[in-house]
C-alpha cells in the first residue's frame, strides 16, 4: 500500500482489515452457503490446509453460480454434511475419498480423471493387470470421445445412452476380472470400485452432471497456491478470512461480477450501516425478495 499509494500500514493494520472484512462478508457468505444445499449438482473437492501449525484441510464447495469454501480441522464426513445442508439432495460429484462414502450412491459421480489414473497404475503393474488395465483404458477413452460430442453437440444424449449401455457393461466385466487377477493391488482398486459402480454412470442418465470433479478441482487451486504462498493460516480468524475471500472471489467470477466492486459496495454498505450486497445470482436475489 505504501508503495503502490503512498498509505503505510502496519501488519496490525491489515490484520484488522482482514477482521473487519471477514465481518462484513459474513452474512452473504453465509447466504451462499444456504444456496449450495437447494442446487441439483454440487461438486466437492479437499486440499491440505495448516492452521496455526495444525494441520487442517481446504474445502470447496462449487454449484453452478455459487461457490463455497471453509477451512476445518477435520477431514471426515461431518465437514461435507456441513458443506452441503440438512435439505441437499442433488447430484454430489467427487473422488472416490471414504469421507464422502456416507451419501447414497445412487446420488452420486465418482470423478471419471481419477478412474483414468487408477487404470493408468493397474497397466502398469504387468502381467493380467496390465491387460486389464489396457483394456479399462481403451474403453474410458472411447466414453470420453462420446462425451466430448456430446457437450459439443454432434451427438445425441439419446445415442450415447444407447451406446454406453454395453460399454458399460464391458467395463464392469473388467474391474470384475481385476478383482480376482492375482494382482493384490489391482484386486483392491476394482473392489473398491465395484462397491459404488452406480456411480460411474450417473452422468449418463442425467443431464447437467459431468463425468468428472475437474470443476472442484480447478476452483480448490488458487488455494493451493494461497498455501504454499503463505503457508496456510496462523489463526482460525485468519480461516475465516480466507475462506470468506475465496468464496466471494469464485462465486463473483463465476456471475462475471467485479470482485473489487463488490466489496467497495460491502464495505460502504457497512459504513451506512446496510447489509452487504448478496452473492446470489440475480434471478435469485429476485425471488427471495418476493418471498
Amino acid at each position: 500500500m505504501d508503495d503502490l499509494f503512498g498509505v503505510p500500514m502496519s501488519v496490525g493494520t491489515i490484520s484488522q482489515c482482514e477482521k473487519t472484512t471477514t465481518e462484513v462478508l459474513a452474512e452473504p457468505v453465509e447466504e451462499a452457503r444456504g444456496y449450495v444445499e437447494d442446487q441439483i449438482v454440487a461438486h466437492l473437492d479437499e486440499t491440505s490446509w495448516r492452521e496455526d501449525g495444525k494441520r487442517a484441510w481446504l474445502w470447496v464447495a462449487v454449484t453452478s453460480l455459487v461457490t463455497v469454501f471453509v477451512v476445518r480441522l477435520s477431514r471426515s464426513g461431518r465437514v461435507v454434511r456441513e458443506l452441503l445442508g440438512e435439505k441437499f439432495s442433488g447430484i454430489l460429484v467427487t473422488d472416490r475419498y471414504s469421507g464422502y462414502h456416507w451419501y447414497p450412491v445412487g446420488r452420486r459421480q465418482l470423478c471419471g480423471s481419477h478412474l483414468l489414473r487408477d487404470f493408468e497404475a493397474i497397466r502398469g503393474r504387468g502381467g493380467a493387470s496390465e491387460v486389464i488395465g489396457e483394456a479399462l483404458l481403451e474403453q474410458a477413452h472411447q466414453m470420453f470421445a462420446w462425451w466430448h460430442r456430446v457437450r459439443d453437440g454432434t451427438l445425441k444424449r439419446s445415442t450415447f445412452r444407447a451406446y454406453m449401455t454395453p460399454l458399460r457393461r464391458k467395463v464392469e466385466r473388467l474391474l470384475e476380472a481385476g478383482s480376482q487377477c492375482g494382482v493384490a493391488k489391482t484386486e483392491g482398486t476394482c473392489r473398491e470400485i465395484l462397491k459404488r459402480r452406480e456411480a460411474l454412470w450417473t452422468f449418463v442418465q442425467v443431464e447437467g452432471v459431468e463425468p468428472t470433479n475437474n470443476t472442484a478441482e480447478r476452483s480448490i487451486r488458487p488455494g493451493v497456491q494461497w498455501r504454499k504462498g503463505s503457508f496456510g493460516t496462523q489463526s482460525e480468524a485468519g480461516s475465516r478470512f480466507v475462506e470468506s475471500m475465496m468464496t466471494v472471489v469464485a462465486t463473483l467470477k463465476q456471475q462475471n461480477r467485479n470482485v473489487l466492486d463488490y466489496l467497495t459496495a460491502a464495505h460502504e454498505a457497512a459504513l451506512r450501516d446496510e447489509p452487504a450486497p448478496s452473492l446470489l445470482p440475480e434471478p435469485e436475489q429476485k425471488s427471495q425478495a418476493a418471498a
